[in-house]
């Protein structure tokens, strides 16, 4: 039977991954102290195990928690592998003598060492104490010291000496790590800054919508504000790493630009909290100026109503004052231009564009190449047309009769190509389809009382770059979609007017010519424009 009067703690502890593979794990320890307990008739009061993965703080806590767990429970025997198991610094060793000494029963037990530390001990074993504590000691300073060599020679080399951030994965032997962009999280980090830098979200609600999109932390769960708050603050995402304030440059890949990261800075140390940003958030903040000077229009709340004024950044001759709610109700009508006619018309859509997307990405080349050729031969016939007035061949009235022709052609043609590049550049199909669901509930969303501010600021940054105020009238400026749609959404809404609700509209026939609106207009031959040249050859 145990000796109740022998109750014991058993202290285990591995302090690196490297020393649990070679046999000095946990549970290895664990059945060392029990078999030692057990053959000196000890009972095992609890069990305190700290693993390689814990951090200092944790340590030192579990440390602590045994000690206060000894005191409060009257217990005089603590069972520990060796004695760097238990303290390696100075401190630790001062605060376990002293413990000793309160007792003369007070004991410590180093099995491993057959080695027993009391009150008692003599003299040349309280040495020998002191001697391994030292050596403890000193191991730890040596392996700090030769880490922090290892970690200086990773930076001069460019690389981060511990785990990347979120975005980056590790790649490489021990050793020879490196850090590469993970290319599933890398497009939702750059989504992120891209996002914060319109100014439009607060950190909390910018968790929120990239957690809809699909960035969260390893855990699974949303990002935490502060989490966020430092991803965005960090450095490391344009190719540098910063380690102990130092800033080296990194040899990984950036995910931002150094441009859009400035960006991101200037909007985040306005250090604004939840609180405040909602507070003072109105839906036209900063995103409407004043039509005369070019200054910000000022808002605020007054009786329930929220009004806008010019701060006349420059001499201006506008006092009006306008309320938000007049503004809205002059939106409506651009925003109903841009939204389809019916909710149907988006899956159609949807549908079409899947289909038809290769062709029209291979038309809208061909397209662009065939008015490349056009430009290439409108310019060469000006060159013919310079010399044959130099050769005395034409008069200097058919001389500036065809320049005049040719370089309006020539001007036509170029600015084609330049809208047929931005478009096939910038526009995506998929992206499409979702600005188009956008559009189709904008007005409601904008009027909608329910809605939160940055909803309703989010949904306008999609489809207007910015406004302005002209008395108490606004103009408008579409962003690249806005302006898409503004163009020929109308159009068609007007090819689906004479079919009737209910109607099947596969059987109408009508699906292809709104697929066809998808494209730059079809019957627009670039041939043509050589029919235009004949008269000259």
């Amino acid at each position: 039977m145990k000796n109740t009067d022998k109750k014991c703690i058993l202290y285990c502890r591995v302090s690196s991954k490297e020393q649990e593979e070679k046999g000095y794990s946990l549970e290895a320890q664990e059945k060392l102290l029990k078999d030692y307990a057990s053959r000196n008739d000890f009972s095992i009061a609890k069990i305190y195990k700290i693993s390689e993965s814990a951090s200092g703080k944790l340590i030192r806590k579990t440390f602590s928690e045994m000690l206060v767990y000894t005191k409060k429970n009257k217990l005089n025997l603590i069972l520990v592998e060796k004695i760097d198991r238990l303290t390696r610094n100075l401190r630790d060793a001062a605060i376990i003598s002293d413990w000793i000494n309160e007792s003369e029963k007070n004991q410590i037990h180093f099995v491993k060492e057959n080695f027993i530390v009391n009150r008692n001990t003599r003299a040349h074993e309280n040495l020998v104490w002191d001697m391994k504590v030292a050596i403890a000691r000193f191991y730890t300073n040596n392996l700090s010291e030769e880490v922090k060599k290892g970690q200086k020679a990773k930076l001069e080399s460019g690389w981060m000496p511990q785990r990347p951030c979120l975005g980056y994965k590790t790649i490489g032997d021990k050793g020879h790590k490196t850090q590469i962009i993970d290319e599933n999280i890398a497009p939702l980090i750059r989504q992120a800054f891209e996002l914060y830098s319109s100014g439009n979200y607060s950190l909390n609600f910018l968790a929120e919508v990239m957690f809809d999109e699909g960035l969260k932390a390893p855990s699974g769960k949303m990002l935490a504000k502060n989490t966020l708050h430092n991803m965005l603050t960090n450095p490391f995402y344009t190719g540098q790493i910063v380690w102990n304030k130092k800033v080296y440059p990194g040899n990984h890949e950036p995910i931002v630009s150094q441009d859009l990261f400035d960006k991101v800075q200037l909007k985040i140390k306005r250090k604004l909290s939840v609180a405040q940003f909602k507070k003072h958030l109105f839906i036209f903040k900063g995103n409407m100026r004043c039509a005369e000077c070019g200054g910000i229009i000022s808002w605020s709340q007054r009786k329930g109503h929220v009004y806008g004024t010019c701060n006349h950044y420059r001499s201006c001759s506008q006092n009006t004052r306008v309320r938000e709610q007049d503004i809205i109700e002059q939106l409506i009508p651009y925003l109903k231009e841009m939204q389809p006619k019916t909710p149907k018309l988006i899956d159609w859509l949807e549908q079409v564009v899947k289909e038809d997307e290769p062709n029209n990405n291979g038309l809208i080349e061909a397209k662009k190449q065939a008015l490349e050729e056009n430009l290439k031969r409108i310019e060469n016939r000006l060159d013919l047309l310079y010399n044959d007035k130099l050769d005395g061949k034409i008069t200097d009235d058919f001389y500036t009769k065809k320049y005049n022709e040719f370089s309006s052609e020539k001007i036509d043609l170029e600015k084609k190509i330049q809208q047929i590049s931005l478009r096939n550049r910038t526009i995506d199909y998929n992206e499409g389809i979702k600005i188009h669901r956008l559009a189709s509930k904008a007005p409601d969303l904008i009027t909608d009382d329910e809605t939160d501010i940055e909803n309703k600021r989010l949904a306008l940054s999609e489809l207007f770059s910015d406004f302005s105020l002209e008395g108490d009238k606004i103009r408008v400026k579409y962003t690249l979609w806005g302006d898409f749609l503004a163009e020929w959404m109308p159009r068609v809404n007007s090819s689906f007017g004479p079919v009737k609700f209910g109607e099947d509209y596969e059987k109408t026939g009508l699906l292809q010519p709104v697929s066809s609106s998808m494209l730059e207009d079809r019957d627009s031959n670039p041939d043509s424009q050589d029919q235009n040249l004949e008269s000259y050859r």
